[in-house]
C-alpha cells in the first residue's frame, strides 16, 4: 500500500509518498479543483491519502476522495510530533502524516461512513479523537 501525506495550507498543498518505507516528495499541488483533480488523477485506486484536519480538508477529500482507496483526516491536536517538532517543513509534516498512518499510530478525526469521499474503513489500530462517536 502506499500512503500519500498532504501537508495542506490555503493555496497549496506539499505531497510526499510512502511507498515500501521510502519517501518520495511529490508535486506542490495548488488547491483549486483542477489542480487536486489532477494531482489525485495521477494516484493509485489502491493509494491511501492522510492530511491533517484544517479547515479545508474536508473540500480536498471530496475532490481527492473518487481516486484512491481511503483518504483519512488526522486530529491535529494529537498529532504531536508535528505540532511539537523544531525544525518543521511542509515535507517533515506530510512525511509524519504518512509515517503514522502507515505504522497504525495516526489519531483521526472521526467522519461519518456516509461521507461520499469516506470509502473504506479505519485504518488498522487508528484511534479516535473521541469516545463519543456514534456506533
Amino acid at each position: 500500500m502506499r500512503v500519500v501525506g498532504l501537508d495542506i495550507h490555503r493555496v497549496f498543498a506539499k505531497a510526499v509518498m510512502l511507498n515500501d518505507g521510502k519517501i518520495t516528495r511529490l508535486a506542490r499541488v495548488g488547491m483549486t479543483r483542477e489542480h487536486l483533480g489532477a494531482f489525485a488523477s495521477k494516484l493509485a485506486h489502491d493509494d491511501h491519502v492522510v492530511v491533517e484536519a484544517t479547515g479545508n480538508a474536508t473540500a480536498v477529500a471530496e475532490v481527492i476522495g473518487s481516486h484512491v482507496g481511503q483518504v483519512v483526516i488526522a486530529n491535529p491536536r494529537q498529532v504531536r510530533l508535528i505540532a511539537e517538532a523544531r525544525i518543521k517543513t511542509d515535507v517533515i509534516d506530510a512525511t509524519v502524516l504518512a509515517r503514522l498512518y502507515a505504522s497504525g499510530f495516526l489519531p483521526e478525526v472521526w467522519v461519518p461512513a456516509s461521507e461520499p469521499w469516506r470509502r473504506g474503513g479505519r485504518s488498522p489500530g487508528a484511534t479516535r479523537s473521541c469516545g463519543s462517536a456514534p456506533g
